[in-house]
């Protein structure tokens, strides 16, 4: 038997479905937060055992700072596909996360980038796919939602979309660091003992607006040592990304293979639009597909009302949400609630 089928059965048995402590809000409540915005920073072989002490703080402070910037959107009334953009712009910009500055590299040392994001009030959508000079992808993905009369553009074509756009152009090395040269080298070397969190990583965060609207978005630096020309399920609407204003708003994390062929967002929130399941019941759903097919990875969700969810298959997925009563974040399967 091949090393990868006894992983892929390893990931099933210590799969968790996070213990999230869910904020309440029904239509009775009146004092319930008006808006709410979730985030991940990417799912894989996370353990407690994986991480220094330092290591963590630094995840965890850099998802409370997306969730800060997307936060203050929303506090002041801003649109949900703002302040989703507002919070990954941060982790576009922290080189511990794969998006952005940070990218991991392909398998010829270079960096292609990927971006998606969706507005729930009209199913508007942008994303670009192979970028390789734009500072922050999640802005370009956005420039082809508003001012483009389409929804994808792809490698070279994306990158001059942009500088016509006037957004922030850097050479392809300002996304190396050294953390993901290292990553890059293991891979190439020992490919089949690779684990998971060296060659995955995605960056996402859901919202839900003072108007009830939905938004969702996402990005990423891909897989490491992936053949160039290589697109994963990020900026695919319907993959990882997908929002619809009364139903749900998902992004996703993960095997971006098995996420395409399952069309993971887009079955989330149908399942929740004609079964009436919840959120966290369709993305178990989903992510059971996903396992079935030897895929593993995660989601964050937000359903109309604006509770959030979290579902993933590996053992453990970076997280959090925050609203106008508090926030919380979270790194393994088992995190409890963060004072």
């Amino acid at each position: 038997m091949t090393l990868k089928p006894l992983l892929a059965a390893a990931a099933l048995l210590l799969a968790a479905c996070a213990s999230v402590p869910m904020p309440a809000q029904t239509s009775a409540d009146t004092s319930a937060p008006q808006w709410r915005l979730a985030i991940h920073g990417g799912a894989g072989v996370i353990t407690r055992g994986s991480m220094t002490p330092e290591q963590e703080a630094e995840f965890r402070a850099g998802l409370e700072a997306a969730l800060a910037a997307g936060a203050e959107v929303l506090r002041n009334g801003g649109s949900a596909v703002d302040a989703v953009q507002a919070a990954v712009i941060p982790m576009e910009d922290n080189p511990i996360f794969n998006a952005g500055v940070g990218a991991v590299f392909t398998a010829e040392g270079r960096h292609e980038l990927d971006a998606s994001i969706m507005d729930g009030r009209d199913r508007n959508a942008g994303a670009v796919a192979g970028v390789t000079i734009v500072k922050n992808p999640i802005l370009a993905a956005r420039a082809v939602m508003d001012k483009s009369e389409h929804v994808m553009f792809a490698g070279a074509g994306a990158d001059m979309f942009a500088v016509h756009q006037g957004l922030e152009i850097v050479p392809n090395s300002y996304f190396d660091t050294e953390r993901r040269r290292k990553s890059l080298d293991r891979v190439l070397d020992e490919m089949a003992r690779t684990e998971a969190a060296d060659r995955h990583g995605t960056v996402g965060a859901v919202a839900i607006d003072i108007h009830g609207n939905l938004a969702a978005a996402t990005t990423t630096g891909g897989m490491t040592a992936k053949t160039p020309g290589r697109v994963g399920d990020s900026p695919l609407i319907g993959a990882a990304t997908y929002a619809e204003n009364g139903v749900c708003a998902v992004s996703a994390t993960g095997h971006g293979e098995y996420f395409i062929r399952v069309g993971v967002a887009k079955t989330i929130c149908d399942r929740v639009k004609l079964a009436g399941e919840s959120v966290g019941e369709a993305a178990q759903v989903a992510l059971d597909e996903v396992a079935a097919l030897g895929g593993d990875g995660g989601v964050v969700l937000i359903d109309a009302q604006g509770r959030p969810d979290f579902v993933f298959n590996s053992e453990g997925m970076y997280r959090g949400w925050i609203d106008a009563t508090g926030s919380w974040t979270a790194i393994y399967g088992d995190d409890e609630a963060v004072e």
